[in-house]
């Protein structure tokens, strides 16, 4: 009996050891989800086709209407939730119009919207390590908030240049984070990130004439961006565009078709994302970089 009762606990303790050697081979991802004001949606349908093929996301990084859905998601809101509040957003929920020389509108409602979804306030409560992407207005730098309170960043990270007033902050003078990380690949390996899976939502083309200041100013900024280097792109392993360029900045009531997209694109990269998965991130890089994978909204 005595042998018997040795070889179990042998056995236990090979299985164990066995289980977190397999944990550890087991690369550790990181989601990077870009900005695009409501195209934004679309990552919803991202992290759905996440959650439903098993696939674990350990860090979170957010530019822009990305910091709004990483810090909701990373604070445990489930997508159903977020799916359902998406449908209803208007202008109104984050933004008041103002007058000022800074900007024609503040964001201060923001932090009552994430409010809406969870009751965390600082970074330590999040479920999954977050961090939320600005840039320093007067430096040009990119400005990364892994601690304290989640509301100031978060504001910062969404001040788009021109539409919204700028945050101070840390004695900063903070706005949107796309103009320095539109996709915030960099800050999510930085983390720790082994494997990281970038969302870019490219607004494309308009089809039509700008309707307002906000559209010339959004389609302006999107050409430069086109133009210059991004360092994010060499940064990712799993690249995922979602087709959601023809969906204006404003159309939160297409949050339908922008969830299918994102859901779409990823399922397109599903087997790349497992490969890399079991594989623990080794040789992530394909000859010609990250692989791109897209996909429609209806």
């Amino acid at each position: 009996m005595p042998s018997t009762a040795k070889w179990l606990r042998k056995a236990v303790r090979g299985f164990r050891d066995f289980a977190y050697a397999d944990e550890r081979r087991r690369a550790r991802i990181g989601l990077a989800l870009g900005g695009g004001f409501a195209r934004g949606i679309a990552h919803i349908g991202v992290l759905r086709a996440l959650e439903e093929n098993q696939i674990p996301v350990d860090y979170i990084a957010g530019t822009s209407v990305g910091a709004l859905i990483g810090a909701t998601y990373a604070s445990g809101t489930p997508l159903d939730e977020m799916e359902r509040q998406s449908i209803t957003t208007t202008f109104r929920d984050f933004g008041r119009w103002t007058l000022s020389r800074m900007g024609m509108a503040t964001n201060d409602r923001l932090e009552h919207f994430l409010h809406k979804f969870t009751p965390a306030k600082e970074f330590g409560e999040m479920k999954i390590p977050l961090c939320i992407v600005a840039t320093d207005i007067v430096t040009g730098e990119s400005v990364h908030f892994t601690d304290g309170e989640i509301g100031p960043a978060l504001r910062a990270s969404c001040a788009y240049p021109g539409l919204f007033l700028p945050i101070e902050y840390r004695e900063r003078i903070l706005v949107d984070g796309f103009l320095t990380e539109s996709v915030p690949a960099v800050a999510v390996r930085k983390m720790g990130a082994e494997v990281v899976i970038s969302v870019h939502l490219e607004p494309g083309l308009l089809e039509t004439k700008p309707r307002n200041t906000i559209e010339i100013i959004s389609r302006a900024f999107s050409i430069i961006q086109v133009s210059a280097t991004q360092p994010w792109r060499a940064a990712t392993d799993v690249l995922i565009e979602p087709n959601v360029h023809n969906v204006l900045w404003d159309e939160f009531t297409k949050t339908p078709q922008l969830v299918a997209a994102g859901k779409a694109a990823t399922m397109m990269a599903m087997p790349r994302i497992k490969a890399l998965l079991q594989s623990g991130g080794r040789n992530s890089r394909s000859p010609n970089g990250a692989s791109h994978h897209r996909g429609h909204a209806g």
